[in-house]
């Protein structure tokens, strides 16, 4: 388990499969803003609330220079029935083996019920134009997150 980002930390690079197996990149996006969202898996409740809170907002967050992937560790083919079944339109790329997730803080011990447990910690990292982090939020909801973000980012 890696440390948790901060704000002026040089975002992690990475490239992973999309939900169509098309290799993304952040470096990719340099020039731009990112709001890089973790979650759990694809398919659930919350994740599902999430994923269609940054779709119906995507317009209005590319139109203020934001682009929005999604990262989970599911596979690719998992992520193409998720963004089929919710018309989802933000990017969505899968982390099987939890080296990015590991890498930007979003993977670690949970508790939940009273157990301790090893997975992805619902988390939202904004980074700037030049790859720096902006923002890193931890233990984010996945109900109302994306409102609180556009709020905070004065979109």
């Amino acid at each position: 388990m890696s440390e948790r980002l901060e704000p002026g930390d040089t975002a992690p690079a990475f490239t992973l499969p999309d939900a169509d197996g098309n290799e993304v990149s952040l470096a990719d996006h340099k020039g731009r803003k990112v709001i890089l969202y973790f979650y759990p898996a694809a398919l659930t409740p919350g994740c599902t609330k999430q994923a269609c809170d940054f779709t119906d907002n995507l317009d209005l967050l590319a139109g203020a220079g934001y682009d929005v992937i999604g990262v989970s560790p599911d596979e690719p083919e998992k992520l193409a029935k998720f963004r089929e079944k919710e018309n989802l339109r933000v990017t969505l790329v899968g982390d099987p083996d939890k080296k990015v997730l590991d890498a930007y803080g979003a993977y670690g011990e949970k508790k939940n019920y009273g157990r301790t447990y090893l997975g992805v910690i619902r988390s939202t990292i904004v980074i700037d134009e030049e790859g720096k982090v902006e923002r890193a939020l931890y233990n984010v909801r996945a109900t109302g997150h994306v409102a609180k973000i556009i709020k905070d980012l004065g979109v």
